[in-house]
C-alpha cells in the first residue's frame, strides 16, 4: 500500500511517457546516438507522446528530426492530393533525395506505409526503394501490433522496441492523488495493476482522469469496475459462470483448478510485499490443458476460471487460424496474444488446439502447423511473470500434443474433465430443472441419473453435460408445448429421450426371443454370488447396436479382480442362449457376442492369470518378459492343453448356466412375462416381483471386479 502523499500531485499525457517507459527511452536514445536505426512497436496513440520525448533526449546532441506524417504535403497539394499515404510518400522521397548530411528522420506510421495483404502495394514497393535509397539516413520508425511490415523493411532497423502495457514498477508514478482517492485511503498498487497492466501510459492517464465517484469510499470496487469495462478491447467481455453454481458436480476438478491456481491468485491479492507478489506469481501456471471427451464442460470451466479472476476471454478455435496465406496464420496468433495483454487481464481459450499442435513430424497438411506451434512457444514464452494472461487449450486427444508444448513453462498445467459421473450428472440436472423450470420429482430426477449411464442412443458416446442440457431442453419444449404445469415425472424423461427415435420394430415372436435371452442373463447373474447387481432390463432396442441388454451397476470393488467373478462372468454371458435352448424351438444367433467374450475370459485366465486346471504350468502363454506383442512359440502339446483347459472351462460353465435356468425355470418365465408386459424393468420393479435368491438383492450388492478387465459386459445385446 503506497501512501497518497508520495503520489504526484498533478501529472500530463506528456509526462506519463517519461515516467512509465525511462529504460525503453534511454536504450532508443543510446541505439539512435550510436547511428543504429530505431523501429518501436506501440500503440498508435502512444506514437507521437513517446517520439517527443526521444525527441527532447536528443536536443543537445544537434541532430535534426525530420517527422513525416504527412500533414504538410497535404498543406501544399490541397484538395488535389489523393490521400494521406501518398502524402507520406511524397514527404519521403523529398526527404531522402534532399539529404546531403546524415539526418534523422521520423516515420510515425510506417505500418501504414508498407501494411498489404497478399503482394506488396505500389506504395509499398517505393517506400522499400526509398528507405535502402540513402545509407546515411537514420530511421526513427513506429508500428502499430495491429499491422505487420515486410521483413525487408524490418531488416533495416538493428534495434527494435517493443511496448505493450507498463512495468508494474513503474505505476505508483502515474497516480495523481486526486486519482488515488477514488480506490481508498493509499494505492493499492498489486490490486489496481491488475487490471491497467495491459495499456499504455497515455491511455491509463485518460481513464484514471475520468473516474467517478466518492473520495475515501468504504467499498473501492466501483472504480476497479470502471477501469475494467473500459480496458476491455472491442467486443470482449467477461464471462459470468459461478464454478460452484453454474456448474454442476465434478467436484475433484473444482478442488484441483481451485488449489493449483485460484487461491493462488487470491493469495497474491492479499499481499502487500512485492517480493511475496513477485514469489506466487512465479508459482502461477500461464499455460493450461483441459482435456477429456467432447461436451464434458472443458470451454465452461475455462470460463468459470475467468469469472472468478475478472478476466475477459477470447475463444478461438484451431481451424480458424489456418490460412492459406505464408505467415498469416503466425500473425494471427501473434494478434491473438496482443489483443490479450492489452486487455489483461484475459484468457486466450485455443479449442481444438490438437487440430494444429499435434507432435512435430506429424503433419501431413501443408506444413503451417509447424510454424504455427513454434509461434505458440514464442509468445508463452514471452509472458511477463506479472502479467495476468492465461493461455488454455482444449483438446480430445492430449497424446497427440506436442511434447513442447506440454513441458514445465508452457502447458504445464493438465486438468482432466471426464464423462460426469452418476453424482455429476444429478447435480447437472438440478441446475437445468432450476433453470428451464422443469419441476423434477425426485422419481424423475433418480430415473434420469440411472438412465444417463447408457450410451447416448444412436452415437458411440457417454452422457456429457452437453447431452444432458439437451435432453432438459427437449423436456423443456414438451412442457411448453403441452402447457404443463405439473411436475415431470419419470415417463416424461423417457418420452423426452426415445420419442423420436428409429427403433426397430420387432414382431411378438422376436420379443419373445429377445426376452428370453435377457432373462435367461438376469437369472444367471441373480444366482451367481460374484455376479454384479442387475440395474435395469430392456428389449426397447433403446442401446445402439442391440435389441435388448442387461444393465449392471457398478460393483463395490472396482480394482480387484478374482477367479470367482470371472467364472461368473462366463456363466452369466451363456445364460442367455442356454434360456433360448430351453423355453424356445429354435436357438438365435444373438448368443455370438456372449459366446466371443466368454471365450477371451477363459483363455485369460488360463493363458494370462494363471488360474487354469492344475495341469496346466502357473506361467504367461501370451508373451515372454522381453519379447514385447510377440506370442511366445510353443509346441503343439502346449497348445493342445491349453485350449482342452479353455475348452474345460467353457464347457463346465455352460453346464452351469443351464442348470441355473433348469433349476429356476418357473422364475425364468415369470421375469419373461413382466418384461414383454413392461418392456422394461428396473432395480426398483425387480425387487417389487421378488424374483431370485431372497439373500441377493437385484441391486446394491458388492460384485467384484478389476477395472481394465472384461469379467461382464455392461449390456448384453441381442444383435
Amino acid at each position: 500500500m503506497i501512501p497518497e502523499q508520495e503520489l504526484p500531485l498533478e501529472l500530463s499525457e506528456f509526462d506519463s511517457v517519461d515516467a512509465a517507459y525511462p529504460a525503453e527511452l534511454s536504450r532508443c536514445e543510446e541505439a539512435l546516438l550510436g547511428g543504429l536505426p530505431v523501429l518501436v512497436e506501440c500503440d498508435k496513440e502512444l506514437t507521437p507522446y513517446f517520439y517527443k520525448s526521444v525527441r527532447d533526449r536528443l536536443k543537445n546532441t544537434g541532430r535534426t528530426c525530420l517527422y513525416l506524417d504527412g500533414r504538410a504535403s497535404a498543406d501544399r497539394a490541397g484538395a488535389m492530393q489523393t490521400g494521406i499515404v501518398s502524402a507520406m510518400v511524397n514527404e519521403l522521397r523529398e526527404a531522402v533525395r534532399g539529404s546531403v548530411e546524415q539526418a534523422l528522420i521520423v516515420l510515425p506510421h510506417l505500418d501504414l506505409l508498407t501494411t498489404s495483404s497478399g503482394g506488396l502495394t505500389t506504395e509499398a514497393k517505393e517506400v522499400i526503394a526509398l528507405m535502402y535509397e540513402n545509407p546515411t539516413i537514420l530511421w526513427l520508425a513506429f508500428k502499430d501490433h495491429s499491422f505487420s511490415v515486410p521483413q525487408v523493411i524490418e531488416n533495416l532497423f538493428p534495434h527494435r522496441e517493443t511496448i505493450i502495457g507498463i512495468a508494474r514498477d513503474r505505476l505508483q508514478y502515474l497516480v495523481t492523488q486526486r486519482e488515488c482517492r477514488k480506490f481508498g485511503r493509499g494505492l493499492d498498487l498489486f490490486k489496481l495493476y491488475k487490471y491497467v497492466s495491459g495499456i499504455n501510459s497515455v491511455r491509463l492517464r485518460r481513464l484514471l482522469s475520468s473516474l467517478q465517484g466518492e473520495d475515501y469510499p468504504q467499498d473501492p470496487s466501483p472504480a476497479y469496475q470502471q477501469l475494467r469495462r473500459a480496458t476491455l478491447v472491442g467486443q470482449l467481455s467477461i464471462p459470468e459462470v459461478d464454478l460452484y453454481k453454474g456448474i454442476g458436480g465434478y467436484h475433484k476438478v473444482k478442488r484441483r483448478l481451485d488449489n493449483e491456481i485460484l487461491k493462488l491468485l487470491q493469495a497474491k491479492d492479499r499481499q502487500e510485499e512485492a517480493s511475496q507478489v513477485d514469489h506466487i506469481e512465479s508459482l502461477i501456471p500461464r499455460g493450461m490443458i483441459f482435456w477429456g471427451p467432447p461436451g464434458t464442460g472443458k470451454t465452461l470451466f475455462a470460463k468459470a476460471m475467468a469469472s472468478f479472476i475478472g478476466a475477459a476471454v477470447i475463444v478461438v478455435s484451431g481451424p480458424e487460424l489456418k490460412s492459406r496465406w505464408v505467415g498469416e496464420s503466425e500473425e494471427q496468433i501473434r494478434q491473438l496474444f496482443v489483443q490479450a495483454r492489452t486487455s489483461a487481464p484475459c484468457i486466450i481459450i485455443f479449442d481444438e488446439l490438437d487440430s494444429f499442435a499435434t507432435a512435430r513430424g506429424t503433419y501431413t497438411g501443408s506444413g503451417v502447423e509447424h510454424s504455427m506451434v513454434n509461434q505458440l512457444l514464442t509468445e508463452l514464452d514471452g509472458f511477463r511473470d506479472n502479467e495476468m494472461v492465461f493461455v488454455v487449450g482444449t483438446t480430445n486427444f492430449v497424446e497427440s500434443l506436442d511434447p513442447a508444448l506440454l513441458r514445465p513453462g508452457r502447458f504445464e498445467f493438465h486438468l482432466h474433465i471426464p464423462f460426469p459421473a452418476a453424482d455429476d450428472r444429478r447435480e447437472i440436472f438440478a441446475i437445468y430443472d432450476q433453470k428451464f423450470a422443469l419441476q423434477m420429482s425426485e422419481r424423475a430426477l433418480d430415473y434420469a441419473v440411472k438412465r444417463t449411464e447408457d450410451r447416448v442412443e444412436g452415437a458411440d458416446t457417454l452422457y456429457t453435460g452437453d447431452h444432458i442440457q439437451a435432453l432438459c431442453r427437449s423436456l423443456a419444449r414438451l412442457r411448453l408445448r403441452e402447457q404443463r404445469t405439473d411436475a415431470t415425472e419419470v415417463e416424461d424423461v423417457e418420452r423426452a429421450m426415445t420419442e423420436y427415435l428409429d427403433r426397430p420394430e420387432l414382431t411378438t415372436q422376436e420379443e419373445k426371443v429377445v426376452a428370453t435371452h435377457e432373462c435367461g442373463h438376469a437369472i444367471c447373474a441373480l444366482h451367481c454370488k460374484h455376479a454384479p447387481p442387475i440395474d435395469r432390463i430392456s428389449i426397447l432396442g433403446d442401446l445402439a447396436g442391440s435389441l435388448g441388454f442387461v444393465k449392471y451397476s457398478d460393483p463395490a470393488n472396482k480394482y480387484v479382480v478374482t477367479e470367482g467373478s470371472l467364472l461368473d462372468s462366463i456363466c452369466v454371458l451363456y445364460g442367455g442362449r442356454e434360456a433360448e435352448a430351453l423355453l424356445l424351438d429354435d436357438i438365435s444367433v444373438g448368443a455370438a457376442q456372449d459366446i466371443e467374450t466368454a471365450t477371451g475370459i477363459a483363455r485369460a485366465l488360463v493363458e494370462e492369470y494363471g488360474l487354469g486346471p492344475s495341469s496346466i504350468a502357473v506361467r504367461s502363454y501370451t508373451r515372454y518378459p522381453d519379447s514385447g506383442p510377440e506370442r511366445p512359440a510353443l509346441s503343439e502339446h502346449s497348445r493342445a492343453l491349453l485350449d482342452e483347459a479353455v475348452q474345460s472351462i467353457l464347457e463346465m460353465q455352460r453346464q452351469r448356466a443351464h442348470q441355473i435356468i433348469r433349476d429356476h425355470q418357473q422364475e425364468l418365465l415369470a421375469l419373461r412375462e413382466i418384461l414383454l408386459e413392461k418392456k422394461v424393468i428396473d432395480c426398483q420393479l425387480l425387487q417389487q416381483v421378488a424374483v431370485g435368491n431372497p439373500g441377493r438383492p437385484a441391486a446394491g450388492a458388492a460384485g467384484t471386479q478389476a477395472a481394465g478387465v472384461t469379467a461382464t459386459e455392461e449390456a448384453h445385446g441381442e444383435s
